[in-house]
This record gives C-alpha cells, sequence and structure tokens, in this order.
C-alpha cells in the first residue's frame, strides 16, 4: 500500500489547495524571470515562450542605462539605519510598556497605536515644509528620520506584545538576585528575543526597501533616489523594450527575495514564539 493511500482525504485536499495557492504566487514571479531574460522578438512570440539563448545582457543594459548603481546603494544606505535604529528604540519602548510603569502608559500606548493607523498621505505635504523649512530636502537624513519615526509605533508594539510571551520564572528570578533593568534588558530579554527581533527587522526592511511616498517628495535630486523611485523613471524611458524593463524590476525585488530566502527560518520563528505557551 501507498504512502498517499494512509492520509486522509481533508489533508490532501489542503495539501492541494496549498500548492495551487503556492502555484499562483509563484508563477508572476516566474514570468517576469523568464521575460527579462528574453529579447525583444522573444516577447513577441508569447508570454509562456523559452528564448533560444538566456539574454543577460538586459540585466547589464538596465544596470547601467537605468543608473542602479546609484539608486541600489542608495536604498542600502537608507535601509540599515532605518531598520537598526527602529529595532533599537522599539526594544527600549518595548521594554518600558511591556515590563515598567510609568505616568500615562495607557495613554502613551494608545497614541502609538494610532500612530500605527495613521497612512503617510496624511501627513506627507506638512512633512515635506517641516524638511523644507530644516534645509533636508535632497538628503539622506529626509529618508531615513521619517521612517524611522513611522517604525517605532509597530516596533514598540511588537516587541512588547512578544516580551510579554517570555517565562516571567526567568525575569522573576532575576529581579530576586538583585539585577537591575539594564541588565535585565541587556542579558536575559535581549537574547530570548532574537527571534522576534530578527522578524521585525526582516518586515521593517521589506517596508522600507519598498518605500516610495517619501522618497517620492522629499527627493527630487538623482544623487539621492532610492531603488522603487528610481525604478518608476526608468519605466518611462524604457517602456517600449520591455525585457530591460523586466530585468530592472528583477533587480530592484532581487534583495528583498533574497534576504527573505536567507532568514525565512527566523521569520517563521519569531511568527510563532509563544504560540505554544
Amino acid at each position: 500500500m501507498s504512502r498517499s493511500s494512509n492520509i486522509p482525504a481533508a489533508t490532501l485536499f489542503l495539501r492541494l489547495v496549498l500548492w495551487l495557492l503556492a502555484f499562483v504566487t509563484i508563477t508572476p514571479f516566474l514570468l517576469l524571470l523568464l521575460t527579462s531574460i528574453k529579447s525583444k522578438a522573444d516577447v513577441l512570440r508569447g508570454a509562456f515562450a523559452l528564448p533560444a539563448y538566456p539574454h543577460f545582457e538586459n540585466y547589464v543594459d538596465a544596470w547601467n542605462a537605468g543608473h542602479f548603481n546609484i539608486y541600489f546603494w542608495n536604498s542600502i544606505i537608507v535601509v540599515i539605519p532605518v531598520v537598526a535604529a527602529s529595532v533599537f528604540l522599539g526594544l527600549l519602548t518595548g521594554f518600558a510598556f511591556a515590563y515598567l510603569s510609568f505616568p500615562l502608559r495607557r495613554t502613551l500606548f494608545a497614541i502609538l497605536t494610532l500612530g500605527m493607523m495613521v497612512p503617510a498621505e496624511a501627513f506627507i505635504i506638512p512633512l515635506y515644509y517641516e524638511m523644507r523649512y530644516l534645509g533636508l530636502i535632497n538628503t539622506y537624513a529626509a529618508l531615513i528620520v521619517p521612517q524611522i519615526a513611522m517604525s517605532i509605533p509597530f516596533s514598540t508594539i511588537f516587541l512588547a506584545s512578544a516580551m510579554q510571551q517570555l517565562p516571567e520564572e526567568v525575569l522573576e528570578a532575576a529581579v530576586l538576585d538583585g539585577a537591575g533593568r539594564f541588565y535585565i534588558l541587556r542579558k536575559i530579554v535581549v537574547p530570548l528575543m532574537i527571534p522576534a527581533m530578527s522578524t521585525l527587522a526582516l518586515f521593517l526592511f521589506i517596508w522600507t526597501w519598498n518605500e516610495f511616498l517619501i522618497p517620492f517628495i522629499l527627493v527630487n535630486d538623482d544623487a539621492y533616489r532610492t531603488l522603487p523611485l528610481g525604478m518608476l523613471f526608468f519605466q518611462g524611458r524604457y517602456t517600449v523594450n520591455t525585457p530591460v524593463l523586466t530585468a530592472g524590476a528583477v533587480i530592484v525585488i532581487a534583495p528583498l527575495i533574497l534576504t527573505y530566502l536567507v532568514f525565512q527560518r527566523r521569520f517563521i520563528a519569531g511568527l510563532t514564539a509563544g504560540a505554544t505557551k
């Protein structure tokens, strides 16, 4: 008797649905990748037609003509401080809201929650005039500081919720031994929070990398544009050259996919931490 015959019908149906969803999800990415290595003549033969040989020169053309070397490093320069500062500040504020008592604690937590719900479109114009008053338009600070501020509410709530799932016995034992707050945070909480911090860092990396509105409004100098914004102007110049255009799109999303593939185990561990408590 084969192994599949012992699997319940409900399980087989669930697996079929999951495989179908996976196929629907991954097919657009595979078509994008396939189109990026075609010639113009191959594109006219159909979306699923295979090229005679891969045209990797499309990536070279997109990288050079689209100034992706500048945009790529600008995205790196923006993403690293945003993710690092947001996780660090979220760790401090999350610890405060999870374990400490201070005046207006509930009110401040409610304000943070409201701040997470306000879309960027609601404050982008006042933010523009504020940045112009400070002389920060067309600077890296205009791309970094607002995104750190936007990330702190979610970082605080995410890490505070994760800290509340930690074993209380460990923290109580540290307090009874006379450990201070910073010692508990640095030596006990941080090591236990590595999966949650990794998950948060991956979320923030994806959101910051894909951020479009803030660079579009606060930066009009080509030297400070990030990859999503650079892709917009690249699309305007190469609309008729579909393979080169799709090669540019692959360059934009490739770091996100590679980062997720590298950290997927930590990502899943962070999401499921405390689920079985």
